[in-house]
């Protein structure tokens, strides 16, 4: 059928809106009349980074809509199902077993291999072969063949354009927080970066019952709302010291951290501001840092990079939609949406700061 989508066609150069073919879904695919898709900094990311030459491809990898089609050996979804699309996984190696799928074996295939892993595409334009399967999804069109590990069944009655950040952004940042660092009641936490990655850990550290809640940031309307969203305490990076702010609010150094912003100076510093045996971790990418491995030694500190929070994403959804049922968990403030053929204007607001978490509606 055919289907309105946005392609990547050359590093740095806006999406062009374009009709595609979609074929039908394969085994184990399942064919989704998008409703929304959640806007993130990979897909600009992996935008940039296209080889010179490459064919133009999909990407978005927020997305959330109805089935309208299974694929031969789908079980347990239905046609008219709502459903939330995150990333895709094997569901058989040792990590998928283990419940830590975004370390699965065939991950980067996958979610970045730009195709099935026959090497078929979902989508073309004409003889010339589109790119698909991005986080096994590729969720800026109409309608997409999505893997049936990126589904996860949603309530109905819950607004799509709500529920699609849940699939990368909202559940990464929380995951870090709730699953990866295990953050405990009466703790001390601080995020680097107030976006969408970030604010969405700050609410975990409220939801695992943190006493004090630091956000370190350079935009002071978004420290603003770190403080409406439950931040104890918000520093400002381009104005004061950090390290030295985070002593004094701790006294002692923090019991958990996370970077959301991948700048090198970031990582370092919330390195250097752990207390004793504290525990830190990185969302985007693995920066070149000083590594102050020998104070963090000697005190039992530590820090990894995470993949999606650590989050198994079929569990995961759907404890976060009830979190923010409760109204505990309340992530709809940092959405604003734009329609489909406002795409660039979406992405522009979100790399200046004038929207947190855009989400695109169809």
């Amino acid at each position: 059928m055919l289907v309105d989508a946005a392609i990547a066609t050359q590093p740095h150069r806006a999406f062009e809106l374009t009709e595609l073919d979609l074929d039908e879904p394969r085994e184990g695919e399942v064919r989704v009349r998008l409703a929304a898709t959640g806007v993130c900094h990979t897909d600009t990311k992996v935008r940039d980074r296209m080889a010179p030459g490459a064919p133009p491809i999909v990407l978005g990898h927020e997305g959330a809509g109805v089935i309208e089609a299974l694929g031969p050996g789908v079980e347990g979804l239905a046609v008219g199902d709502p459903v939330v699309l995150s990333f895709d996984h094997c569901g058989d190696c040792r990590w998928c077993c283990q419940g830590l799928p975004s370390y699965c074996e065939s991950y980067e295939a996958r979610n970045f291999g730009g195709a099935r892993l026959d090497g078929t595409t979902a989508f073309r334009r004409g003889d010339e072969a589109v790119g698909s399967h991005f986080f096994g999804q590729s969720a800026f069109a109409t309608r997409t063949n999505a893997a049936r590990a990126s589904v996860i069944p949603a309530p109905a009655d819950v607004p799509l354009e709500l529920l699609a950040p849940l699939g990368c952004g909202v559940l990464t940042g929380a995951g870090a927080v709730l699953n990866a660092l295990d953050a405990q009641p009466g703790s001390a936490f601080a995020v680097f970066g107030a976006g969408a990655v970030g604010l969405s850990a700050l609410m975990a550290a409220v939801v695992a019952g943190c006493e004090t809640i630091i956000a370190v940031d350079r935009h002071p309307a978004r420290l603003a709302l770190a403080r409406e969203l439950g931040a104890t305490h918000t520093i400002d990076a381009g104005a004061e010291d950090v390290e030295a702010r985070i002593r004094e609010i701790t006294r002692g150094g923090l019991d958990t951290a996370l970077d959301t912003t991948g700048a090198p100076a970031a990582f370092t510093t919330m390195l250097l501001s752990l207390g004793t045996r504290g525990r830190a971790a990185g969302v985007a990418g693995s920066p070149s840092v000083d590594f102050p491995s020998q104070r963090l030694l000697l005190r039992g500190a530590g820090a990894a990079m995470l993949i999606q929070g650590d989050a198994e994403p079929h569990a995961f959804i759907p404890r976060l939609i009830e979190l923010w049922r409760s109204g505990r968990f309340p992530y709809d403030r940092l959405i604003r949406t734009y329609p489909f053929d406002e795409i660039g204007r979406a992405i522009d607001d979100s790399a200046s700061g004038a929207t947190i978490k855009p989400v695109l509606v169809y």
